[in-house]
């Protein structure tokens, strides 16, 4: 834990520093974008296979690799029938539509896709497909699985080598369930934190952000000279290109508006360093970078991304955004393809014709054949480079059904140093912490015993919510935690949320703040905690006033005004 002084606001767990001047320069005084130092080259055998299966594939199925459909959309018999380049779950969407779903229900569903993409006795191809997945702070839809800090919390740990060993956990139990990709790191730096997604950057100052993002990206695909893409490794996403976390007012999927230059400085960093470390896979954002949607950018995605930046991997849409650009709907938008758009994230009904409308684009010439073989031969040697050609199916791979490793012991103690690491103590009068555990403990609180609270938004849930801590098994809450080391000393607890205790206690510990969400979700016009109602600040003046010590643990997912919460404690902890 370490102790930080401010006279205004606490803030959360990842406080945000100024930025640095320590970020990659361009390589010339007119050129704003480097050609990144990007360590995975192309193998000539590697684009002469691509080559021969180009040549072989009709525009049918070129087309459908492009396409990215969602679970709840789709049947085995759909792969089956149009061999989808890949697919995904999002937040919130599970195998069966069954949130207690099982690894082994995991596997069933990324095994029956995979075979039938493979066979090719309806669409006449065998290229294997790929399941996309957000574990964004671990595996996070499973349930058991190892749940950490999100972004925000570990940005304040100021340590990349325990950001790798997370990936590294991360990547180990999404191959347990036979997934092969995972959309993170999510490398935003967040410059308002009004949106909703702030606690998915790591720091506003762009230097985390880019050395983060490598240690994430080795740590999900392994290191470029060692155990790159191997079979414990997924495919991993920088997201999202570019400038999402610099929005207006702090507008999710708002406008950028910021020259060049600060674009490059602020915002690209994160794919400095992940690039760098060999991500194979840049997702797109929904923002506007000045008034133009970025999925509908051929500058940002094609000249700025894949030319001067030097990047030969493939860009994927998010959610639909390619139907939020000018003229664009969700079933019909060849300007994201034009743009550079080489897979097309598109959930809901909207895939067939999608599909539909970009084969007929393509024959009438509005999109260029070559830019639909510039797509697929991306997919097809990321999926190459990732080896989906020979490695074994979901099923039969090495971690594949390894329930054990789903939130084992030592994934766990990971966990654990993580959320140690991201504490924050503002506050510690009287050196009231250290509690000594041998004293009479009072644990109050709506966020005291609520494991989802503490876990925020993308956990099992897409916003975090309707989880109770039954559906976390193997978790602790801070109730639970606190409870165990005060008996192990000899002390005693009492949990009051309400802070009614029964018996007086010699401290209390008000565990508070935020409740879960997510992206725009998120959004708020103002960083007053509790504003015209601040009932948490009442709880802690009752006890104030009763002569009882009070410690603050104030969860939340970004900076936010909590000037009286902290003169009404004696001691207060960025959660």
């Amino acid at each position: 834990m370490r102790q930080k002084k401010w006279l205004l606001a606490a803030l959360p767990a990842a406080i945000l520093s100024a930025c640095t001047a320590d970020t990659a320069a361009p390589t010339s005084e007119d050129s704003v974008w480097p050609q990144l130092d990007i360590p995975v080259a192309q193998k000539p055998a590697m684009e002469q296979r691509i080559d021969t299966l180009l040549a072989e594939m009709t525009l049918e199925q070129k087309v459908a690799q492009m396409i990215q459909p969602e679970i709840r959309d789709i049947t085995v018999e759909d792969m089956r029938r149009y061999g989808f380049g890949s697919y995904l779950n999002g937040g919130g969407a599970f195998p069966n539509n069954d949130k207690y779903a099982t690894p082994q229900d995991w596997i069933a569903l990324a095994e029956s896709m995979y075979q039938a993409s493979v066979d090719d006795s309806v669409d006449g191809i065998d290229i294997p497909t790929m399941w996309g997945t957000d574990a964004v702070h671990g595996h996070n839809n499973v349930l058991g699985a190892t749940i950490f800090p999100h972004n925000i919390g570990l940005g304040a740990a100021r340590n990349p080598a325990l950001i790798e060993a997370i990936a590294e956990v991360t990547a180990t139990e999404v191959m347990v369930t036979g997934i092969d990709w995972v959309f993170a790191p999510t490398v935003a730096v967040a410059r308002d934190v009004r949106w909703g997604r702030t606690y998915e950057s790591y720091s506003e100052d762009p230097a985390v952000v880019r050395d983060y993002a490598a240690s994430i990206v080795r740590g999900l695909q392994g290191h470029v000279d060692g155990d790159f893409l191997s079979e414990k490794n997924v495919i991993s996403t920088v997201k999202h290109f570019i400038g999402d976390g610099g929005t207006t007012d702090g507008i999710d999927q708002g406008n950028t508006e910021v020259d060049e230059q600060t674009l490059f400085d602020i915002h690209a960093q994160g794919y400095v360093g992940g690039l760098e470390a060999g991500a194979q896979t840049v997702m797109a954002s929904f923002n506007r970078w000045n008034g133009d949607k970025i999925h509908g950018s051929k500058y940002l995605l094609t000249d700025v991304l894949k030319e001067k930046m030097g990047f030969d991997g493939f860009v994927v849409g998010d959610w639909n955004g390619h139907g939020q650009i000018a003229g664009c709907t969700n079933d019909n938008c060849p300007q994201a393809a034009n743009a550079g758009l080489d897979v097309y994230m598109v959930p809901t009904q909207a895939w067939k014709p999608l599909y539909e409308n970009l084969i007929a684009q393509v024959k009438d010439g509005t999109i260029a054949e070559s830019r639909i073989d510039d797509a697929v031969r991306r997919i097809l040697r990321v999926k190459m480079r990732a080896g989906l050609f020979d490695k074994p199916s979901p099923a039969n791979r090495p971690l594949s059904g390894k329930t054990e490793l789903i939130g084992a012991e030592e994934h766990r103690a990971i966990a654990r140093q993580a959320v140690r690491e991201s504490l924050v103590l503002l506050k510690n009068n009287n050196n009231v912490l250290p509690i000594k555990p041998n004293q009479r403990v009072l644990v109050a609180g709506p966020a005291a015993d609520n494991i989802g609270q503490q876990s925020g938004g993308w956990t099992i849930s897409w916003q975090g919510t309707g989880n109770s801590n039954e559906d976390f098994p193997g978790g602790t809450s801070i109730y639970d935690g606190i409870a165990d080391a005060v008996k192990q000393a000899g002390g005693e607890t009492e949990l009051a949320v309400n802070g009614e205790y029964q018996e007086k206690p010699d401290v209390a510990v008000v565990v508070y703040g935020e409740t879960p969400y997510a992206e725009g979700n998120g959004d708020i016009d103002n960083v007053d905690y509790q504003r015209g109602n601040a009932v948490d600040l009442e709880l802690l003046k009752r006890l104030k006033e009763k002569g009882i010590p009070v410690v603050s643990v104030f969860i939340s997912g970004r900076p936010m005004y909590v000037n009286p919460e902290l003169n009404a404690s004696d001691a207060f902890v960025a959660a």
